[in-house]
């Protein structure tokens, strides 16, 4: 407790992204693309990771806006290019559920590996060393698989996000992989979790289980003869969930 001649302590300031586009011209189309997709919250989007190399800039963020649609994704990943010389620039733009599938896609788009690594003080940090090494191997070999569904849940009593996975290499024992992140609010700590499943059916009926609290344990991931590659990110659809009612 304060006594009553103790300063109250000061709230720590929300991290604010700057894009740093004021001096660049583009397009109309373009600006308003860029506004539409990624700056149109931009008070609402909490950098958990940023690299400047030169030209280009990768980010990391939290999109808070994303809340208010139930099971959508709350991570943004941004690859802006400038050409200085031009005065213009261009973006790529993705949301993802997990900040390693948003490190992955901005690693596959040219920012370095040890480049883009998330503030240790934003978020809840991992509980285990399976949830850590779960994570490296997502950022590293993220172009494996194709996210063909994610739900966010930021149920207080239950915060979880499911993901379903399709595996592009057609060697793959467990074509279908499901990753599942779980928020403990008592330690304020996550742990992730993978499962291998043989059909997108399969998959998508763990997840809807797992929401409504009736999912049993997830199956081993059975890897492909050559490697045992982790779950990630890519760029190929995969099957669609069927409608949820939540």
């Amino acid at each position: 407790m304060l006594s009553p001649t103790e300063p109250a302590p000061t709230p720590k300031a929300i991290p604010h992204v700057d894009f740093e586009l004021d001096d660049l011209d583009a397009d109309e189309e373009r600006y308003l693309d860029f506004y539409r997709k990624v700056a149109v919250h931009e008070d609402m989007l909490v950098p958990l990771a940023a690299h400047h190399d030169g030209p280009n800039s990768y980010y990391v963020l939290f999109d808070r806006a994303a809340t208010w649609g139930p099971g959508m994704p709350q991570v943004l990943a941004v690859h802006l290019q400038r050409d200085y010389e031009k005065r213009t620039f261009s973006f790529e733009q993705a949301p993802l559920p997990l900040p390693a599938m948003a490190q992955s896609w901005l690693v596959h788009r040219g920012c370095p590996h040890d480049a883009i690594s998330l503030g240790p003080e934003l978020g809840p940090p991992p509980a285990d060393e399976a949830t850590r090494a779960l994570e490296r191997r997502l950022v590293g070999d993220g172009d494996r698989y194709a996210m063909g569904y994610s739900y966010t849940s930021d149920d207080p009593d239950d915060m979880v996000i499911v993901v379903v996975l399709r595996a592009l290499d057609e060697q793959a024992l467990s074509p279908f992989r499901v990753v599942v992140e779980e928020v403990d609010t008592e330690t304020w700590t996550h742990t992730l979790r993978e499962g291998g499943f043989d059909t997108a059916g399969e998959a998508l009926q763990w997840c809807d289980d797992r929401l409504t609290g009736e999912a049993g344990p997830l199956p081993p991931v059975r890897p492909a003869a050559t490697a045992g590659h982790p779950a990630g990110v890519a760029k190929a659809p995969a099957p669609r969930p069927p409608g949820r009612s939540r």
